[in-house]
């Protein structure tokens, strides 16, 4: 008799845990949380929606000078912020900025967790079948950085070296597609890939030439050995799928802006200090999302 009481109350109570369960899924649960936030369906905000809200959110990098990065007065600073503030301005709202991680861009976009990302954001195909990109503003190739007493000239010196790589950067698919004999050592943040550079856990660095570029200038005792590889891509602020009246948008506005001049103006604020005479803004900038 003992047993069979015992038994039953374990039935009883497994029976009640899985009503509640079942109460719990179907008031929205954390299953159903998680489906709403991955599902982009409907969770963007449009342009008329961020106009009354008096604010748009931006996402952008806070580890990647001079595009964006936070100043020693914990303010956003940087080419991509440069824009972001004069898109604020001219949309009539205040910015909020988002720090982004690389591997975290579409993501942010996609979830409606940002308006749109402005972090030195690479056209590809694949990321084009996640999210709507506006014109671009930028010119880019990879570029590879290394020591001076080791310097990397050629890729296939990489063969049987370590690269560093950021991970979701155009520099990761690149080196996996077409050098995969090149052991790729790879890091979530711009700051921790540039600290393994310096730490010397790598042979060399690889993303964007412009970065690697304004990275080496910083950095006396590395080098820029390879500065054009791969594909000449460009940079471009990229919004959620389907949000057309954001888009629409951003297109008449980087056209207008292209009219003024404004990108080189953002260059020479942004860019200019760190570059100085070692790269061409001609080169580097592209105005009214028209490439040369």
């Amino acid at each position: 008799m003992k047993k069979n009481s015992t038994l039953c109350k374990l039935i009883a109570i497994t029976t009640i845990a899985l009503l509640i369960l079942g109460s719990l899924a179907g008031c929205g649960g954390e299953a159903d949380v998680e489906i709403q936030t991955n599902d982009p369906t409907g969770s963007f905000r449009t342009l008329d929606e961020i106009k009354e809200s008096g604010k748009i959110v931006i996402g952008v990098f806070s580890d990647k000078a001079p595009f964006g990065y936070v100043d020693e007065n914990g303010a956003y600073q940087g080419y991509d912020v440069y824009f972001a503030e004069r898109i604020a301005q001219d949309l009539g709202v205040e910015v909020e900025y988002v720090s982004t991680d690389p591997a975290s861009r579409v993501e942010y976009v996609a979830t409606g967790k940002v308006d749109l990302i402005l972090a030195n954001f690479t056209v590809t195909e694949e990321r084009a079948q996640q999210v709507d990109f506006a014109l671009p503003y930028m010119k880019v190739m990879l570029g590879v950085v290394s020591p001076d007493n080791a310097l990397i000239t050629n890729v296939d010196e990489l063969n049987g070296k370590t690269l560093i790589v950021v991970k979701g950067t155009t520099a990761e698919t690149f080196f996996e597609k077409n050098y995969p004999d090149v052991e790729l050592q790879k890091y979530d943040e711009y700051a921790d890939a540039y600290n393994a550079m310096l730490d010397g856990r790598g042979d060399a660095f690889s993303t964007d030439n412009t970065e690697v570029l304004a990275w080496a200038l910083s950095n006396p005792g590395f080098t820029v050995g390879i500065d054009a590889l791969g594909n000449a891509d460009t940079i471009a602020p990229a919004v959620q799928k389907g949000n057309t009246t954001l888009l629409d948008w951003l297109n008449d506005e980087i056209e207008a802006l292209g009219a003024e001049n404004f990108f080189h103006a953002d260059y020479e604020q942004t860019l200019a200090p760190v570059y100085g005479d070692a790269a061409d803004p001609d080169s580097l900038v592209v105005e009214g999302g028209i490439v040369n």
